[in-house]
């Protein structure tokens, strides 16, 4: 499995060397923060085909740092293969890679402002999201004393909330996003992050003539070990729901229902990219590959918020609190990362077949 990497500075290397190999148009946009060795860090940008293609599959890797692993081997994997020789007429691929590359370098799923890239696409002109379960669990979800002994009173305290709520409330209540706790879990900010801004300047300058648009968005957290379950950002009565699921298979999910492995959520890519092309047809899928268990993909994530929000991520202590959170959201198991690639390609060539596609 050797489109994998190690960490971020391996993949971003073996992603700019597939694409240069393919003959792809590579950008760098270069990121105001540095990773934890102080190397340089930036979002990355591969296109093939030609710019004017009306067709266009879009990838994006890294919208939550630390689950970037699982993307970044898909996109790498797909240009070795040559899979962009094998673009249908009139069509185009652009690779997105490492769209949160501070995430990715410092092992967090948030940024470097602590803001949840997939809660921050909302308009911060008017009234913000207001998630009222969060409120009642927060402290004890991030606690400033990391203790043993306050460690130990928290997890009481969240475990009866759940047993009186129920698990998918407290999924809700968790990842449905938050405004108000700026070190807390699954912020959404207070205005529009750096990479919300790039991306969607890289979008708007690469889509801006194309009449229709796949999007395969990676993430991994969530579900059983292995099983990369695609979700579409779409009520299941919308027709672009079922205009998506027709090319990437009737296992979809829709985020709004329950009926996914994700929470409803507030401030997503997908959602509010498909509102920026009103006038193209934009259909997205965001594959979400599962790791390990919800307790410990929990854990490891209230760890690492502590760590950033009151303990010292440069400290030889981290150590335990990264490796924690990168088995969470990524497994060096060849079992797993066979699924996972394996997955991530027929996705990927799911997307392509949906492009040939007549619209109505």
């Amino acid at each position: 499995m050797e489109s994998f990497s190690a960490d971020y500075s391996q993949a971003r290397m073996k992603f700019v060397e597939a694409a240069k190999a393919q003959d792809g148009y590579v950008q760098r946009i270069g990121h105001p923060a540095r990773g934890p060795d102080g190397a340089e860090l930036s979002m990355d940008i591969a296109w093939f085909g030609d710019r004017s293609a009306s067709k266009v599959l879009v990838t994006f890797s890294g919208v939550h740092g630390v689950e970037a692993f699982f993307g970044s081997g898909v996109q790498i994997e797909w240009m070795r293969r040559g899979e962009n020789r094998r673009l249908p007429q009139d069509a185009a691929a652009l690779l997105v890679h490492a769209v949160n590359p501070y995430g990715f370098a410092w092992l967090r799923r948030a940024n470097e402002n602590n803001v949840d890239l997939n809660r921050n696409w909302i308009d911060f002109d008017g009234p913000l999201p207001v998630n009222a379960q969060y409120e009642e669990i927060a402290q004890d979800l991030c606690p400033s004393d990391w203790s043993p002994e306050a460690q130990a009173g928290a997890g009481v305290r969240l475990s009866r909330w759940r047993q009186r709520n129920g698990d998918r409330a407290l999924m809700q209540a968790v990842m449905g996003g938050q405004w108000c706790h700026p070190d807390g879990l699954s912020y959404g900010g207070a205005a529009p992050s750096w990479s919300r801004k790039v991306l969607t300047d890289v979008l708007k300058s690469h889509l801006a003539g194309a009449a229709h648009v796949a999007i395969v968005d990676f993430h991994t957290g969530l579900g059983p070990h292995g099983y990369a379950e695609p979700i579409i950002h779409r009520r299941r009565d919308d027709p672009g729901f079922v205009r998506t699921r027709s090319w990437i298979g009737a296992a979809a999910t829709s985020i709004y229902g329950g009926g996914s492995v994700s929470a409803e959520i507030s401030g997503d890519a997908l959602s509010a990219i498909q509102a920026l092309f009103p006038k193209t047809v934009v259909d997205a899928v965001a594959l979400e590959c599962g790791v390990q268990a919800p307790d410990k993909v929990g854990a490891a994530l209230r760890a690492d918020n502590w760590l950033h929000a009151h303990g010292d991520p440069t400290a030889p202590e981290a150590a335990g609190v990264k490796k924690l959170i990168r088995e969470a959201f990524h497994s060096d198991s060849l079992d797993w990362q066979g699924m996972a690639l394996g997955q991530g390609l027929a996705a990927c060539r799911a997307a392509l077949g949906g492009l040939s596609l007549p619209l109505d």
